[in-house]
């Protein structure tokens, strides 16, 4: 239910923010929308954040007034975490966006939390170091955060939950806190930071984070094989991981996705189950590295394989595999994807993605399938008719079974994606009443007026 905005409150936003605080439709349209299906939902206006004291300042302004805040990065987020459903406040925070320190040091950086992925990796690629959380959008590093984000890279670095040292978070009740010392490990305390790694903006704005970075491989190489069936890529991951070979990256793509991508990038890859690697290292350990993988991959009916050892040749698979959204949409100009991911353990991933696949043949609409398969992760794009209701609920129902699959397989409901509006309902189905009702009390704890991005990831009362 939308909550209403008094003109007192107007008021006071706007004597506190001047021309920040902005009421005309064309920003709130923007800042009403994210990658996910859903129709725009706008806010009742939108502060741009340009300090810390500013972010306290709105959330004050908030508490006193009962006036919803949602945290706002790119809004690149595919299930509705940004859509102020309540209304209220949308908190821009994309003009912080400055690289506060690196030290090189201890591997690690600290920035704001509108600062983009790919800006930071630009701004420290001089001290020999790099990022390496990757999710394909070029997502600001703040909600990034908030959602626990992971991408391409994870095989070998991990995601944001393993990658984040420190953070400095504004409660609902205004106060500043930081997380964590900036130590490598700590056993003093309640893990904070972990708490708001993930919390999608329910529990406070984070304004600062300090992460990890590493050394820039010495060399890097990419290669693709193709294979003749899903299972066969997928049993190549498999084997591909338990002989601990050192891979950067292990992405697949389906035979739909590949031909979109095809399309939409202009390729010419074998249209047929793929699977893209990336190995880092030296160049001696590479080349061991690349063996061993061509002779598993043999193993398991693997052909056509191609090397791409170039920067521009490299970038030119990776710039394609991350528009494979776009590219997948493209099937079905005018649609929406209804997208969803979820994880496995690696060892039960060929049976899942096996028995998803058989369930989409009987969709009528175009779908993929593409996933990070170096962890279990994998992802599904079901483009529909936005206007169809038979459609969304058909595509609805599939994805209540897969999840159902997935969790029946000692896995998760979403990989990297979150909960926000759309995975309520299984992320219930995850963990049961008594953990959402834990998770749900923490928040009633930390925002008892329920001003953080009211609606999202489970509901206020039980």
């Amino acid at each position: 239910m939308k909550r209403q905005v008094t003109e007192q409150a107007r008021a006071a936003f706007k004597e506190k923010f001047a021309e920040r605080f902005i009421t005309s439709e064309s920003v709130r349209e923007h800042h009403g929308v994210d990658e996910s299906a859903y129709d725009k939902v706008l806010p009742d206006a939108v502060i741009y954040a340009h300090t810390i004291e500013d972010v306290i300042a709105v959330v004050n302004l908030c508490r006193e007034h009962n006036v919803p805040l949602i945290p706002f990065g790119v809004g690149s987020s595919i299930e509705g975490h940004v859509l102020p459903i309540e209304g209220g406040i949308s908190l821009d925070l994309s003009e912080m966006n400055k690289v506060l320190s690196v030290n090189a040091q201890d591997f690690t950086v600290t920035v704001e939390p509108g600062v983009l992925r790919k800006q930071l990796n630009d701004e420290i690629k001089d001290t020999g170091l790099f990022f390496p959380i990757d999710p394909g959008a070029n997502a600001s590093i703040g909600g990034m955060a908030s959602t626990r984000a992971s991408g391409t890279n994870a095989v070998k670095y991990a995601t944001m939950r393993e990658n984040i040292v420190s953070l400095k978070v504004v409660t609902p009740d205004g106060k500043l806190i930081r997380t964590s010392s900036h130590a490598m490990k700590s056993s003093a305390g309640y893990d904070m930071t972990r708490l708001f790694i993930g919390s999608e903006g329910t529990l406070g704005v984070i304004v600062e984070i300090t992460v990890r970075v590493y050394p820039i491989p010495e060399f890097i190489t990419a290669a693709i094989c193709a294979f003749p069936t899903m299972e066969d890529a997928v049993n190549c991951t498999v084997q591909i991981k338990q002989c601990g070979a050192n891979i950067g990256r292990v992405e697949f793509l389906d035979a739909n996705s590949v031909r979109a991508v095809n399309k939409y990038s202009n390729l010419t890859l074998k249209e047929s189950p793929l699977l893209l690697f990336e190995f880092h290292g030296s160049s001696t350990g590479i080349q061991e590295q690349i063996e061993l993988i061509k002779e598993i991959s043999q193993e398991n009916n693997g052909s056509d394989f191609e090397w791409a050892s170039q920067p521009e040749e490299r970038n030119r698979l990776w710039t394609a595999r991350h528009n494979a959204y776009f590219a997948s949409l493209q099937l079905r100009p005018g649609s929406r994807s209804i997208t969803t991911d979820v994880c496995v353990p690696i060892s039960n991933l060929a049976q899942c993605v096996k028995e998803t696949s058989d369930d989409l043949a009987n969709l009528p609409v175009p779908w993929t399938i593409l996933g990070h398969v170096g962890d279990g992760n994998f992802h599904v794009l079901m483009m529909i008719d936005p206007e169809s209701e038979s459609e969304r609920e058909q595509a609805e129902a599939l994805n209540q079974r897969l999840v159902q699959r997935a969790i029946a397989l000692e896995g998760s409901c979403t990989g990297e994606h979150g909960i926000g509006l759309h995975k309520m309902g299984f992320l219930r189905e995850e963990h049961g009443e008594d953990m959402i009702d834990l998770m749900r009390r923490i928040k009633q704890v930390f925002d008892p007026q329920n001003i953080m991005n009211p609606g999202k990831m489970f509901t206020w009362n039980a």
